[in-house]
């Protein structure tokens, strides 16, 4: 593996107004200086987090699929970022992962916020997605997963006899006040799963008035904060150093002793995530 350069877009969204957020975040990606091999947009980026499902749902390779293929093209990076999807009359918080040339793959939310009834507008994701880029193993995921540790577990791979992922990589629109656990949660995650951690957050307020404060993060497989920011617009890249990481898995291989498990899913009924 060679380090790999990843830049995060912490940014305000115009509340369900794809036009004016597919301008906005376009604009923000030219504004990337130098080199880069992923960029990632927050959670919903397109809408902001609404429960409006029916009215902003897009079909897979429409709009913003071929904005996002098109911002890869022309970047050539990796571009990540969630928005409204709908596949057989269900609506997913899908999370988009594009590869210049087309090449993409998906990953729908796990776990739905209740607590502002995701759960009822919107159908979980049942598998995890671990993708490979430019020799790093990544695993991106969204918002509310990131109180979920066994989800996101790193697990040491007998055959390959290497760890599942390298970088876990959140989206999110998670509101300012409940931000000291976004903090905690990052640095945790980091530290079980011996790996970076990319948490990319929102600012500003919604249209149900959530205020959000970003502190989109870089955090080291020690735990260690490589960068933050607060309250602010940013676009920022960082380089993560592969011999570092490889180093510390080396001198502290904490995953040896890990315990082993498997996920049952749970059923869900229809009702439980159709709109109504």
């Amino acid at each position: 593996m060679h380090d790999l350069k990843i830049t995060l877009i912490q940014s305000d969204i115009h509340w369900e107004d794809v036009d004016a957020n597919l301008s906005a975040f376009e604009e923000k990606i030219w504004q990337i200086t130098g080199s880069t091999d992923v960029i990632v947009l927050p959670e919903m980026f397109t809408t902001g987090f609404t429960m409006s499902a029916q009215k902003y749902a897009e079909h897979m390779n429409m709009r913003t699929f071929k904005w996002m293929k098109q911002m890869a093209d022309q970047t050539g990076a990796l571009i990540l970022g969630s928005y409204i999807v709908t596949v057989h009359d269900r609506y997913y918080n899908r999370l988009l992962w594009m590869e210049p040339g087309g090449n993409f793959k998906t990953y729908d939310k796990r776990h739905l916020f209740r607590m502002a009834n995701e759960h009822k507008t919107y159908a979980p994701g049942e598998s995890l997605l671990i993708g490979t880029w430019r020799g790093w193993r990544l695993c991106p995921l969204v918002c509310y997963d990131l109180r979920f540790p066994v989800w996101s577990r790193n697990k040491w791979d007998l055959t390959s006899k290497r760890l599942s992922y390298d970088a876990a990589i959140y989206v999110a629109n998670w509101p300012i006040t409940r931000i000291d656990a976004w903090d905690t949660l990052l640095k945790a995650r980091a530290i079980e799963n011996l790996s970076y951690i990319v948490g990319v957050n929102r600012i500003g307020q919604d249209g149900q008035g959530i205020e959000y404060n970003g502190h989109s993060s870089v955090i080291g497989p020690k735990g260690d904060t490589i960068y933050t920011n607060e309250g602010m617009e940013a676009i920022r890249t960082t380089e993560l150093s592969a011999n570092a990481l490889q180093a510390f898995r080396d001198r502290f291989p904490a995953f040896m002793d890990a315990d082993d498990f498997t996920i049952e899913f749970e059923e869900y009924e229809e009702s439980d995530y159709l709109p109504g």
